[in-house]
């Protein structure tokens, strides 16, 4: 697979080039120049396949030139090794549940497929890695699960200090080993910034092999196709059409399902689901792309304030925005929205949605309050994107009780390690070159 830069469409590396450099030099994000469209024979026999098979299918005509087909097998199968549940929530409304990895968030299946990527390059180029990633909450915890023990790679977290939930910053802090964490007294626009001007410092460059696990990296985004095509498999019987809502911050997630799209995935639509961020949905609205500092919200994964992948849909659609406006919506809702979403879903149904979730079910009543014309024959999907248990603040304070997962009760009784750090670059340089 060759890869352009969404800023340089002539550019042409190979794989392995952007998935450890992760930011091309003229600050483009990497796209593959071709996206496959598979057989619809393939597609139409995805209802009797597992996830990990329709995963195989979609990264194999993608990977194939890089990757063969067995050691792509066991990546899949190795990455991919927990379940994705569609729950039913009420007629026509799923919850595709993401939250059943390691770490509790959609970002385990990133997050591990492209440690495994890594190391499968690392076993033949005998280099290490310095990987910088950036979270507002959950990337973090998948990252450091997924690349924790992996030999010739080492991981700099950083997350705004205060901004995210008690149970994300002990999974962010409690590795050790080849796993730091740095909080920085900031927004997470702040630590993606620094994580920006650190690929692009010749000193460090010099220094380190520098690379990032954030969505920004291809290798992110292949395994996020996985679950749509898979929750298609499992409701393409069922229903004509099929709504895919993704609460989204940075966008790599719903960026992912467009991908799968694009190589033949029969969708309706694609609606992003944002918090009080809403820079993409008042694009979609005024034409006007203003990006702006974030604000700290209950859905705290999804506080960004200049979502770094709208620019590979933007690259999808050609920058045409009637062309994005015809496949892509978007809604923005407030924190009260959101706790009065939870309360309603809880005392109607007994299921808990975490904040993130909860803008995904307020995007269903709207689109279904809007489109009259759809709403008999389709199955509207909402990406659940987190476990309750990472927010336990909220789910107090709306008397709400869940089941708290095995691996959380372990993180309290690990110790925090981790360096307080303003967010100055000269500081995070300072850091990173003493090694």
């Amino acid at each position: 697979m060759k890869l352009y830069s969404t800023n340089n469409h002539n550019l042409a590396v190979d794989l392995e080039t952007a998935v450890f450099n992760s930011l091309p030099a003229d600050k483009g994000l990497y796209m593959p120049n071709v996206l496959p469209k598979l057989d619809d024979a393939v597609i139409a026999g995805w209802d009797k396949k597992s996830l990990q098979e329709i995963a195989f299918d979609l990264a194999y005509a993608l990977l194939k030139d890089d990757i063969s087909a067995q050691d792509l097998r066991a990546i899949i199968n190795d990455a991919a090794n927990f379940d994705a549940p569609l729950v039913p929530l009420q007629d026509d409304t799923y919850i595709l549940e993401l939250f059943h990895g390691p770490s509790l968030a959609f970002k385990d299946f990133g997050g591990r497929f492209m440690s495994r990527i890594m190391a499968h390059f690392l076993k033949k180029e005998q280099k290490e890695i310095r990987i910088l990633v950036a979270t507002s909450g959950d990337t973090g915890g998948a990252v450091a699960l997924g690349f924790l023990d992996v030999p010739g790679i080492k991981v700099t977290i950083l997350y705004p200090k205060g901004k995210v939930s008690p149970i994300q910053e002990l999974q962010l802090t409690t590795n050790g080993n080849n796993i730091e964490a740095i909080a920085v007294d900031g927004t997470f626009d702040d630590c993606q910034a620094l994580v920006k001007k650190a690929f692009h410092d010749p000193e460090l460059n010099e220094k380190f092999n520098l690379t990032s696990a954030n969505s920004i990296n291809i290798s992110r985004l292949i395994p996020q196709m996985f679950y749509y095509a898979n929750s298609y498999a499992r409701l393409k019987n069922d229903y004509e059409d099929i709504i895919f809502v993704t609460p989204s911050g940075n966008f790599g997630n719903i960026a992912a399902g467009i991908m799968a799209y694009k190589m033949g995935l029969p969708v309706k639509r694609f609606i992003a689901a944002t918090n009080s961020n809403d820079i993409v949905p008042q694009y979609l609205t005024s034409g006007n792309y203003q990006p702006r500092p974030s604000v700290q919200t209950l859905a705290n994964a999804m506080d960004v304030g200049d979502p770094s992948n709208f620019v590979r849909i933007m690259d999808m659609f050609g920058k045409d925005l009637d062309a994005l406006k015809q496949m892509v919506g978007a809604y923005a809702y407030n924190d009260e929205q959101i706790k009065t979403a939870i309360s309603e879903v809880y005392n109607r149904k007994k299921y808990v949605l975490c904040p993130h979730t909860a803008t995904g079910y307020l995007a269903v009543k709207d689109i279904k309050a809007d489109d009259e014309q759809n709403k008999d024959k389709a199955a509207y999907v909402i990406l659940s994107t987190a476990h309750p248990c990472k927010f336990p603040d909220v789910f107090g304070e709306l008397g709400i009780n869940y089941e708290e997962p095995e691996q959380v009760k372990v993180l309290y009784q690990k110790e925090k390690q981790v360096k307080q750090m303003g967010k100055s670059f000269e500081e995070f340089k300072a850091f990173l070159m003493k090694g």
